[in-house]
């Protein structure tokens, strides 16, 4: 099947190993050589597959001047200075400012999800946004 040496002995090991890990799936009475074959053949095509999706990863030499980073750079570097600065609120205000700003929740939601009255979670959360824009250097 693998018209090669080494790479037959991988599909043999490869096989032998998953019919070990899944041998409660082999039903007894059945030809296990079938099974195993089966397995085999599966693997197979599996490998085969990703051996093709690797050559494929490499575009033309004319195509690669279009290809690379998407210049979004910007956006993942922002969006580690928030990150950053949200760790450094308190633990109340960076939950209000997460539930609120983030997921979206209302006030009344993400009250009942911190156990806490709404103006409680109001006050946290306008306080942890105004300390999160004093962070990043930002006005509102």
């Amino acid at each position: 099947m693998a018209r090669d040496q080494a790479d037959g002995d991988d599909l043999c090991q490869m096989t032998i190993e998953r019919a070990l890990v899944r041998r409660d799936q082999w039903q007894e009475g059945t030809r296990l050589d079938s099974w195993m074959f089966r397995i085999m053949r599966n693997i197979w095509i599996d490998e085969t597959r990703a051996r093709s999706r690797r050559w494929q990863t490499f575009v033309d030499e004319e195509n690669g001047a279009a290809e690379g980073a998407s210049g979004d750079q910007e956006a993942v570097v922002e969006l580690g200075n928030i990150d950053r600065a949200l760790a450094r609120l308190p633990a109340e205000q960076r939950e209000a400012v997460l539930l609120v700003m983030v997921e979206g929740y209302s006030y009344k939601e993400a009250a009942e999800i911190v156990g806490c009255p709404v103006g409680t979670l109001n006050s946290r959360l306008v306080r942890g946004r105004d300390a999160l824009l004093t962070l990043l250097g930002t006005t509102a």
